[in-house]
């Protein structure tokens, strides 16, 4: 019973001590403990406490004056900075922090009168959840229609017509792929994983998706508005770019690939017409309809992927077990298409693509060879041919080097595990010979043409196409 009593005793003793710290009363020395050894000293404890209960209560005395000689308590200015509350941002602060917060695209640049508007809102000053999120970006004006205006049409497909629009959240032109859905059927599934996987894709490189808007009959992907396709810019040229311009088109499409391959992300539709060049130069991967997530139990894949001319020959003969290797023949497609100016295997049917192949590369014979052992192989008839495709680069002889005729011949071997993965065609000595180093420095995000020694030429090989007609209709006359 004594020893019950002591316990009670030290413990009252101690509240009385804390309730006379929170009333504005601090404990002398005597009463906090005589520890001299202690490396913090009691006086200094003892200063600090009396500094922060003072402006405490110089907060409340202020909101309690009836003479009002105070500051109001929104005047007070108080010593700790809340991490979360735009309102004691810059503006240009909470402009980047909305858009962290708010997942929204890096280069996102919302107007003044919206940013006006989140200013002086309050729902973004604790942690947001998805819900939450999702209810901010609507309150902003995303997922609507309404804040976005179509200005022209720019084509037309079985699924889906692309309009070039204004955002007027953002002033900024953007194009909008707007979804036809079928009552029955819903949206598209190359919809669903366009969406899926270009939410979680931020880089430079690659297509931005900047919303998504949903209704009953319409399902509009708004994406960052680029002028031009690559084939487009090909035939302003005439078909014939400068090597440096086809250099860096080339390390911009690989930088961007990798970024896919190293999320294991499979593109499986590189042509010219899905890579996308800004008025800047900037070419964008575009197009992620057929792409797909390569998960770990998942094996086997369609093989009814890849535009004809690009792909690879053991799709073609129906292998279903490809990997990152199938867009790593189509970079080399495209890549001889650049130099050339034409499409390298551009056949009509699956046997007529196959023959176009086997005629450049020979018919593969090995029986170890990959190739030889698909299904399709042994029905596929055809005579054994050599290679030849040694003939088919004299055609641009003066165009290549030792660098890229190596590089072109690594990226169409036969066997999928012999081309090169993109993380070594990133590195390949065509790139790094030519490029400054610095350019492999730069973040996922940043452009290679913010450094200043890396720019496209005026394309000094030949003039633009208006100038070739314009001699072409002097001739006939």
């Amino acid at each position: 019973m004594q020893k019950l009593k002591k316990r009670l005793s030290k413990s009252k003793s101690s509240l009385d001590r804390r309730s006379s710290i929170f009333e504005g009363n601090i404990p002398e020395e005597s009463e906090v403990g005589n520890k001299k050894d202690d490396s913090i000293s009691h006086r200094s404890y003892k200063d600090k406490l009396k500094s922060v209960f003072t402006s405490s209560s110089n907060i409340s005395t202020a909101a309690k004056d009836p003479n009002n000689n105070h500051k109001n308590e929104s005047e007070i200015e108080i010593p700790v900075r809340l991490r979360n509350d735009l309102l004691t941002r810059s503006k240009r602060d909470a402009a980047r922090t909305l858009k962290k917060r708010l997942s929204l695209p890096i280069n996102c640049q919302l107007t003044p009168e919206i940013l006006q508007k989140v200013h002086h809102t309050t729902s973004l000053k604790s942690q947001l959840s998805r819900k939450d999120r999702r209810e901010s970006l609507s309150d902003i004006g995303f997922g609507h229609l309404k804040s976005y205006s179509k200005l022209e049409k720019l084509g037309e497909g079985t699924y889906a017509t692309v309009f070039k629009g204004q955002s007027k959240l953002t002033n900024a032109m953007v194009a909008l792929k707007e979804i036809r859905l079928e009552f029955e059927e819903g949206a598209p599934c190359t919809a669903i994983r366009e969406v899926s996987l270009l939410r979680d894709l931020k880089h430079n490189n690659i297509v931005v998706l900047h919303d998504l808007i949903h209704t009953e009959t319409t399902l509009t992907l708004v994406f960052e508005y680029v002028e031009k396709d690559l084939k487009g810019f090909m035939e302003e040229y005439d078909n014939k770019l400068s090597i440096s311009n086809v250099r860096l088109l080339l390390f911009q499409l690989v930088r961007g690939l990798c970024y896919c391959h190293k999320r294991r992300i499979l593109h499986r539709d590189l042509k010219p017409q899905n890579l996308l060049i800004s008025s800047k130069g900037e070419l964008k991967l575009a197009d992620f309809g057929l792409a797909r997530a390569k998960s770990v139990p998942t094996k086997t894949y369609s093989n009814e992927v890849v535009t004809l001319w690009y792909r690879p020959p053991d799709v073609l003969l129906g292998s279903n077990e490809y990997t990152t290797s199938i867009d790593m023949w189509g970079v080399g497609c495209v890549f001889y298409e650049m130099l050339s100016g034409k499409a390298l295997f551009p056949g009509s049917t699956v046997d007529e693509e196959i023959t176009l192949i086997f005629k450049a590369l020979g018919t593969p014979t090995e029986p170890s060879s990959f190739l030889t052992k698909l299904p399709l192989f042994v029905k596929f008839k055809t005579p054994v041919l050599p290679n030849k495709f040694k003939y088919y680069l004299s055609r641009i002889q003066m165009r290549l080097d030792e660098n890229s005729n190596d590089l072109l011949e690594k990226l169409l071997k036969y066997e999928p595990e012999e081309r090169l993965s993109c993380q070594e065609a990133y590195k390949h000595n065509y790139f790094s010979e030519n490029l400054p180093k610095e350019i492999y420095d730069l973040s996922d995000i940043t452009s290679i043409f913010s450094l200043d020694n890396v720019k496209l030429s005026d394309n000094p090989v030949v003039a633009k196409v208006a100038s070739s007609k314009k001699k072409q209709s002097k001739k006939k006359i």
